[in-house]
Protein backbone atom coordinates (compact mmCIF):
# COMPACT_ATOMS: atom_id res chain seq x y z
CA UNK A 1 0.00 0.00 0.00
CA UNK A 2 3.00 2.33 0.51
CA UNK A 3 3.16 2.85 -3.70
CA UNK A 4 -0.19 4.28 -3.42
CA UNK A 5 -0.07 6.48 -0.06
CA UNK A 6 3.45 8.39 -1.24
CA UNK A 7 3.69 10.71 -4.49
CA UNK A 8 2.98 10.03 -6.96
CA UNK A 9 1.04 7.02 -6.35
CA UNK A 10 -1.27 9.23 -3.85
CA UNK A 11 -1.82 12.27 -7.07
CA UNK A 12 -3.41 9.18 -8.97
CA UNK A 13 -5.33 7.85 -6.03
CA UNK A 14 -6.67 11.13 -5.53
CA UNK A 15 -8.05 11.59 -9.49
CA UNK A 16 -10.74 10.16 -8.44
CA UNK A 17 -11.74 13.58 -6.16
CA UNK A 18 -12.35 15.54 -9.20
CA UNK A 19 -16.25 14.86 -9.79
CA UNK A 20 -18.29 14.54 -7.04
CA UNK A 21 -16.50 13.62 -4.42
CA UNK A 22 -15.46 17.95 -4.22
CA UNK A 23 -19.40 18.49 -3.37
CA UNK A 24 -19.35 14.67 -1.39
CA UNK A 25 -16.07 16.90 1.04
CA UNK A 26 -18.33 19.08 2.49
CA UNK A 27 -21.49 17.26 3.06
CA UNK A 28 -18.89 14.61 5.30
CA UNK A 29 -17.52 17.35 7.08
CA UNK A 30 -21.12 18.23 8.31
CA UNK A 31 -21.78 14.44 8.81
CA UNK A 32 -18.72 13.87 10.73
CA UNK A 33 -19.87 15.00 14.42
CA UNK A 34 -23.02 12.88 13.67
CA UNK A 35 -20.64 9.69 12.85
CA UNK A 36 -18.56 10.57 15.97
CA UNK A 37 -22.16 10.42 17.93
CA UNK A 38 -23.01 7.19 16.44
CA UNK A 39 -19.61 5.36 17.34
CA UNK A 40 -20.18 6.49 21.26
CA UNK A 41 -23.36 5.51 21.21
CA UNK A 42 -22.33 1.68 19.80
CA UNK A 43 -19.25 1.74 21.99
CA UNK A 44 -21.64 2.36 25.01
CA UNK A 45 -24.39 -0.17 24.15
CA UNK A 46 -21.31 -2.19 23.87
CA UNK A 47 -20.42 -1.97 27.20
CA UNK A 48 -24.13 -2.20 28.74
CA UNK A 49 -24.30 -5.62 26.80
CA UNK A 50 -26.84 -5.02 24.02
CA UNK A 51 -24.73 -6.59 21.31
CA UNK A 52 -27.48 -6.11 18.92
CA UNK A 53 -27.73 -2.44 18.84
CA UNK A 54 -24.21 -2.13 19.32
CA UNK A 55 -23.67 -4.06 15.62
CA UNK A 56 -26.62 -2.25 14.20
CA UNK A 57 -25.34 1.11 15.09
CA UNK A 58 -21.59 -0.01 13.95
CA UNK A 59 -22.78 -0.74 10.48
CA UNK A 60 -24.48 2.87 10.21
CA UNK A 61 -22.12 4.32 7.35
CA UNK A 62 -23.23 8.05 8.19
CA UNK A 63 -20.67 9.32 5.85
CA UNK A 64 -21.02 9.43 2.40
CA UNK A 65 -19.07 7.23 0.06
CA UNK A 66 -16.26 8.89 -1.68
CA UNK A 67 -15.05 7.51 -4.80
CA UNK A 68 -11.54 7.89 -3.39
CA UNK A 69 -12.42 6.03 -0.55
CA UNK A 70 -14.20 3.03 -3.25
CA UNK A 71 -10.73 3.37 -4.40
CA UNK A 72 -9.16 2.41 -1.32
CA UNK A 73 -11.76 -0.20 -0.56
CA UNK A 74 -11.04 -1.82 -3.59
CA UNK A 75 -7.05 -1.75 -3.23
CA UNK A 76 -7.11 -3.65 -0.18
CA UNK A 77 -9.30 -6.33 -1.21
CA UNK A 78 -7.32 -6.41 -4.31
CA UNK A 79 -3.65 -5.89 -3.14
CA UNK A 80 -3.64 -6.61 0.62
CA UNK A 81 -6.16 -9.53 0.68
CA UNK A 82 -5.18 -10.62 -3.31
CA UNK A 83 -9.35 -11.14 -4.05
CA UNK A 84 -10.99 -10.09 -6.95
CA UNK A 85 -12.94 -7.36 -6.56
CA UNK A 86 -13.86 -4.58 -9.63
CA UNK A 87 -13.97 -1.07 -9.00
CA UNK A 88 -16.50 -0.53 -11.74
CA UNK A 89 -18.81 -3.47 -9.50
CA UNK A 90 -18.20 -2.46 -5.97
CA UNK A 91 -19.19 1.07 -7.12
CA UNK A 92 -22.37 -0.90 -8.84
CA UNK A 93 -23.02 -2.63 -6.35
CA UNK A 94 -22.49 -1.91 -2.55
CA UNK A 95 -22.94 -5.52 -1.15
CA UNK A 96 -19.49 -6.58 -4.04
CA UNK A 97 -17.03 -5.71 -1.32
CA UNK A 98 -18.80 -8.52 1.46
CA UNK A 99 -19.09 -11.03 -1.35
CA UNK A 100 -15.88 -10.55 -2.87
CA UNK A 101 -14.19 -11.23 1.02
CA UNK A 102 -16.45 -14.30 1.87
CA UNK A 103 -15.02 -15.86 -1.50
CA UNK A 104 -11.55 -15.74 0.47
CA UNK A 105 -10.40 -19.47 1.15
CA UNK A 106 -10.77 -18.48 4.90
CA UNK A 107 -14.01 -18.45 5.15
CA UNK A 108 -14.84 -21.80 3.52
CA UNK A 109 -14.84 -23.59 6.63
CA UNK A 110 -16.51 -21.19 8.86
CA UNK A 111 -19.61 -20.44 6.20
CA UNK A 112 -19.79 -24.34 6.15
CA UNK A 113 -20.61 -24.26 10.25
CA UNK A 114 -22.81 -21.52 10.24
CA UNK A 115 -26.91 -22.57 10.74
CA UNK A 116 -28.14 -20.09 8.45
CA UNK A 117 -27.30 -18.12 5.13
CA UNK A 118 -27.62 -14.47 7.44
CA UNK A 119 -24.66 -16.08 9.93
CA UNK A 120 -22.82 -16.99 6.97
CA UNK A 121 -22.73 -13.48 5.61
CA UNK A 122 -22.20 -11.70 8.64
CA UNK A 123 -18.25 -11.79 8.76
CA UNK A 124 -18.26 -10.61 5.67
CA UNK A 125 -20.48 -7.74 6.39
CA UNK A 126 -18.86 -6.83 9.20
CA UNK A 127 -15.52 -6.79 7.18
CA UNK A 128 -16.86 -4.01 4.77
CA UNK A 129 -18.05 -2.24 7.52
CA UNK A 130 -14.53 -2.54 8.63
CA UNK A 131 -12.95 -1.46 5.56
CA UNK A 132 -15.51 1.49 5.53
CA UNK A 133 -14.72 3.17 8.44
CA UNK A 134 -10.35 2.57 7.57
CA UNK A 135 -11.04 4.03 4.12
CA UNK A 136 -13.70 6.84 6.02
CA UNK A 137 -11.04 8.25 7.95
CA UNK A 138 -9.27 9.83 5.30
CA UNK A 139 -12.05 12.51 5.57
CA UNK A 140 -10.84 13.24 9.16
CA UNK A 141 -7.42 13.47 8.24
CA UNK A 142 -8.19 15.73 5.41
CA UNK A 143 -10.24 17.75 8.41
CA UNK A 144 -7.32 17.85 10.43
CA UNK A 145 -4.96 18.79 7.16
CA UNK A 146 -6.75 21.80 6.37
CA UNK A 147 -7.24 22.66 10.10
CA UNK A 148 -3.13 22.75 9.88
CA UNK A 149 -2.81 24.63 6.63
CA UNK A 150 -5.60 27.44 8.27
CA UNK A 151 -3.52 27.81 11.58
CA UNK A 152 -0.17 28.34 9.33
CA UNK A 153 -2.09 30.93 7.00
CA UNK A 154 -3.63 32.14 9.94
CA UNK A 155 0.22 32.89 11.96
CA UNK A 156 1.55 34.21 8.98
CA UNK A 157 -1.09 36.75 7.68
CA UNK A 158 -2.77 37.41 10.69
CA UNK A 159 -0.12 36.84 13.52
CA UNK A 160 -3.41 35.11 15.29
CA UNK A 161 -4.38 31.39 16.65
CA UNK A 162 -6.59 30.24 13.49
CA UNK A 163 -7.44 26.35 14.31
CA UNK A 164 -10.00 26.54 11.69
CA UNK A 165 -11.97 28.92 8.98
CA UNK A 166 -14.99 30.01 11.98
CA UNK A 167 -11.90 31.29 13.95
CA UNK A 168 -10.17 32.80 10.65
CA UNK A 169 -13.03 34.82 9.45
CA UNK A 170 -13.05 37.69 11.50
CA UNK A 171 -9.46 38.36 10.36
CA UNK A 172 -9.95 38.11 7.12
CA UNK A 173 -13.55 40.24 7.30
CA UNK A 174 -11.32 43.05 8.99
CA UNK A 175 -8.86 43.01 6.11
CA UNK A 176 -11.31 43.33 3.41
CA UNK A 177 -13.39 45.82 5.44
CA UNK A 178 -10.14 47.75 5.64
CA UNK A 179 -9.19 47.74 2.41
CA UNK A 180 -12.37 48.61 0.85
CA UNK A 181 -12.24 51.62 3.21
CA UNK A 182 -9.33 52.54 2.16
CA UNK A 183 -10.20 52.17 -1.58
CA UNK A 184 -12.97 54.48 -1.06
CA UNK A 185 -11.61 57.10 1.41
CA UNK A 186 -12.56 60.58 0.18
CA UNK A 187 -8.84 62.34 0.03
CA UNK A 188 -7.37 58.89 -1.59
CA UNK A 189 -6.26 55.82 -0.79
CA UNK A 190 -2.97 56.83 0.29
CA UNK A 191 -4.20 58.69 3.54
CA UNK A 192 -6.75 56.66 3.76
CA UNK A 193 -4.32 54.22 4.42
CA UNK A 194 -2.29 56.34 6.92
CA UNK A 195 -6.12 57.23 8.71
CA UNK A 196 -6.87 53.30 8.55
CA UNK A 197 -3.88 52.90 10.03
CA UNK A 198 -4.09 55.34 13.40
CA UNK A 199 -8.04 54.18 13.56
CA UNK A 200 -8.95 50.30 12.74
CA UNK A 201 -11.99 49.41 10.65
CA UNK A 202 -14.40 46.79 12.05
CA UNK A 203 -16.12 44.35 9.36
CA UNK A 204 -19.84 44.21 9.20
CA UNK A 205 -21.61 41.43 10.78
CA UNK A 206 -23.13 40.52 7.51
CA UNK A 207 -19.52 40.50 6.17
CA UNK A 208 -18.36 38.37 8.89
CA UNK A 209 -20.85 36.07 8.42
CA UNK A 210 -20.74 35.83 4.02
CA UNK A 211 -16.47 35.14 5.20
CA UNK A 212 -17.37 32.90 7.12
CA UNK A 213 -20.12 30.63 5.05
CA UNK A 214 -17.01 31.25 2.20
CA UNK A 215 -13.88 30.05 4.23
CA UNK A 216 -16.10 26.95 5.02
CA UNK A 217 -16.94 26.23 1.42
CA UNK A 218 -13.27 26.99 0.44
CA UNK A 219 -12.56 24.57 2.97
CA UNK A 220 -14.13 22.19 2.38
CA UNK A 221 -13.29 22.02 -1.72
CA UNK A 222 -9.95 21.91 -0.49
CA UNK A 223 -10.09 18.69 1.87
CA UNK A 224 -11.00 16.79 -1.20
CA UNK A 225 -7.54 16.77 -1.90
CA UNK A 226 -6.23 17.66 1.29
CA UNK A 227 -4.53 14.04 1.43
CA UNK A 228 -2.29 14.42 -1.36
CA UNK A 229 -0.58 16.70 1.61
CA UNK A 230 -1.48 14.42 4.36
CA UNK A 231 -0.57 10.77 2.36
CA UNK A 232 3.58 11.03 1.93
CA UNK A 233 3.55 12.57 5.35
CA UNK A 234 1.93 10.04 7.36
CA UNK A 235 3.63 7.43 5.12
CA UNK A 236 6.92 8.82 6.34
CA UNK A 237 6.05 8.94 9.93
CA UNK A 238 4.64 5.06 9.94
CA UNK A 239 0.72 6.23 10.84
CA UNK A 240 -0.73 4.42 7.55
CA UNK A 241 1.48 1.62 8.35
CA UNK A 242 -0.29 1.34 12.36
CA UNK A 243 -3.71 2.24 10.93
CA UNK A 244 -3.74 -0.23 8.21
CA UNK A 245 -2.18 -2.76 11.34
CA UNK A 246 -5.04 -2.15 13.64
CA UNK A 247 -7.30 -3.05 10.41
CA UNK A 248 -5.18 -6.03 10.06
CA UNK A 249 -6.09 -7.01 13.19
CA UNK A 250 -9.83 -6.72 12.60
CA UNK A 251 -9.49 -9.09 9.33
CA UNK A 252 -7.80 -11.60 11.17
CA UNK A 253 -10.75 -12.15 14.37
CA UNK A 254 -12.77 -12.33 11.72
CA UNK A 255 -10.70 -14.86 9.30
CA UNK A 256 -10.04 -16.97 12.45
CA UNK A 257 -13.35 -16.96 13.27
CA UNK A 258 -13.05 -15.39 17.06
CA UNK A 259 -15.60 -13.21 17.30
CA UNK A 260 -15.96 -9.33 16.28
CA UNK A 261 -13.36 -6.98 17.10
CA UNK A 262 -15.07 -3.06 15.19
CA UNK A 263 -12.08 -1.02 13.85
CA UNK A 264 -11.83 2.09 15.62
CA UNK A 265 -11.60 4.84 13.55
CA UNK A 266 -9.58 7.64 16.04
CA UNK A 267 -9.32 10.29 13.78
CA UNK A 268 -12.87 10.94 13.51
CA UNK A 269 -12.45 11.66 17.22
CA UNK A 270 -9.21 13.90 16.34
CA UNK A 271 -10.42 15.97 14.28
CA UNK A 272 -14.02 16.96 16.15
CA UNK A 273 -11.31 17.69 18.80
CA UNK A 274 -10.10 20.53 17.02
CA UNK A 275 -13.29 21.93 16.03
CA UNK A 276 -13.79 22.21 19.76
CA UNK A 277 -10.81 24.14 19.80
CA UNK A 278 -11.95 26.43 16.74
CA UNK A 279 -15.01 27.57 18.71
CA UNK A 280 -13.20 28.02 21.84
CA UNK A 281 -11.09 30.04 20.02
CA UNK A 282 -13.75 32.05 18.45
CA UNK A 283 -15.43 32.37 22.23
CA UNK A 284 -12.80 34.02 23.58
CA UNK A 285 -12.06 36.51 20.65
CA UNK A 286 -15.63 37.08 21.02
CA UNK A 287 -15.57 37.52 24.57
CA UNK A 288 -12.40 39.93 24.60
CA UNK A 289 -13.84 42.10 21.80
Amino acid sequence: MARHFTWPGTLRLHGAALGWDILRAPLNVALSPILVLTRIAAYLCRRAGWRGGADWLARRRVLLRTSVARRVEVLIVTDLLDLPLGEGAAARDPSALARSVLTAPQFREIIRTRASAAEAEAPGQRIATALGEYAGTRSAVAEMTTTLCVLLIGALAFQALTPGMISMAPGVADALARTNAIATFPLGQTIGGMWYGVFGVGASPWLVGTTVAVLVMIGSVFAAFARVLADPVQSRLGIHRRRLGRLLDTLEVEFLGRGDKPFAAREHFFARILDLWDAAASAVRIFRN
